[in-house]
């Protein structure tokens, strides 16, 4: 009886070792994602709150916990600060353990952070930003940069557009380091297809008032005017540009970086006929449209925009990648098993992460429907083109990355 009791109570203890050696070794016995995002701004619409609830998303549909792995989300508002952003940062890293920062929709507050998770050796999975320079210049181990940049962004857009005839530019330019590198790639590839650029206007972010940029880029004669800014900015300048009567004078607008909820905001009268570059539409199958039909009554009605559906597909990787590992504390090491699992997800399909922290994956040439083209809410693009993901992205060898041999 004593030996059957032994054996049994030895079993027992085994068994419950075994359902939780994986949690044992993470951090405080959890993994801790901290959504740092503008909650209160021009970007608020497009990452914000939606994105805080692609992260939850991400974490239930990938079972981790069902696995007897806790995760904890906790959130913050960087103000589209970078100062504010590398505070919480530092915070949440050193104080409140946090393993990885998750969207960041502002390139100034992102260079910051991923700074900073290189110096703590953690993890930024930065979906929300767009400067290309975080997979060039200031890439490192410890940055995935997953959904778009301006590289991709200029060269879908900027390329289709002076091809088909658009062959002048002038930049109304956000003035911090996202609209300035996305001004600095549209050129690079203007001026490759052959166009030229006669001029740009630098502005303030979150301004309310383009007249006078407006004015400025009315009296350049440009074909094109490209707006390089993003969220609340753009849908200002393009609601002020119809109200000067700019498209109807000749001149055209290039939307480099435009979201669903823009064009939402805007109206399809407004915003029809816009063509721009995305990586991620909600109608595009059954699956987005299924990730979509969850995630909209969660965030105000908001159908995701790619920002949403890069936290999320980037948190599912990340999951992956810490889970196999059994282990969070070191981020260079699970940046590293990011880069070595190819990517699969509902939203973007089959990809990878490459060498230099940057995600690859196809992207999207859209058009904006008419009025009479949509036949349902959030019916609001045509798919023009599709651009490979080997392709939508810089070449490795240009980014200047150091990681890159």
């Amino acid at each position: 009886m004593r030996t059957a009791l032994k054996s049994l109570l030895a079993v027992t203890v085994a068994g419950l070792f075994a359902a939780a050696p994986a949690s044992a070794q993470f951090t405080n016995n959890v993994i801790k994602l901290g959504v740092l995002s503008d909650m209160s701004s021009l970007y608020t619409d497009l990452a914000g709150a939606g994105s805080v609830v692609a992260t939850k998303m991400a974490i239930a549909d990938s079972g981790i916990e069902k696995r007897g792995i806790k995760v904890e989300v906790v959130e913050a508002d960087h103000q589209n600060k970078p100062d504010v952003g590398s505070a919480i940062a530092r915070r949440w890293f050193d104080a409140e353990g946090v393993d990885a920062i998750v969207d960041v929709p502002n390139s100034g507050v992102a260079l910051a952070v991923s700074a900073i998770a290189k110096e703590k050796n953690k993890v930024l999975l930065a979906s929300g930003p767009g400067s290309s320079d975080l997979t060039g210049k200031a890439c490192n181990a410890n940055t995935v940069h997953f959904t778009y940049d301006t590289w991709m962004l200029a060269n879908g857009t900027g390329t289709a557009i002076t091809k088909a005839g658009g062959s002048s530019w002038f930049f109304i330019t956000a003035n911090y380091a996202f609209g300035q590198a996305l001004e600095r790639d549209t050129t690079a590839a203007v001026e490759k297809a052959g166009g030229k650029v006669l001029g740009d206007v630098k502005v303030p972010i979150n301004n309310q008032d383009f007249s006078s940029f407006l004015l400025q880029a009315q009296a350049s004669k440009a074909k094109v005017i490209g707006l390089a800014n993003a969220g609340g900015d753009t849908i200002n300048s393009i609601k002020q540009a119809s109200e000067f009567g700019i498209v109807k004078g000749g001149q055209s607008l290039a939307g480099l970086l435009v979201f669903i909820t823009d064009v939402h905001s805007l109206g399809l009268q407004t915003a029809q006929g816009l063509t721009f570059t995305t990586t991620f539409y909600w109608d595009m199958n059954d699956k987005t449209r299924e990730f979509s039909k969850r995630f909209a009554p969660q965030d105000k009605g908001i159908h995701p925009t790619m920002v949403h559906a890069g936290v999320y597909a980037v948190v599912l990787h990340y999951l992956k990648a810490v889970e196999a590992l059994k282990s969070d504390a070191d981020g260079a090491k699970v940046v590293a098993e990011m880069k070595k699992m190819p990517t699969d997800d509902p939203l973007f399909g089959k990809g990878s992460i490459r060498e230099d922290g940057r995600g690859i994956h196809p992207a999207y040439l859209v058009k904006v429907k008419t009025p009479a083209e949509s036949k349902a809410p959030w019916d609001y693009y045509s798919v023009v083109a599709t651009i490979p993901g080997d392709e939508a992205f810089r070449p490795l060898k240009d980014g200047g990355c150091s990681l890159v041999k």
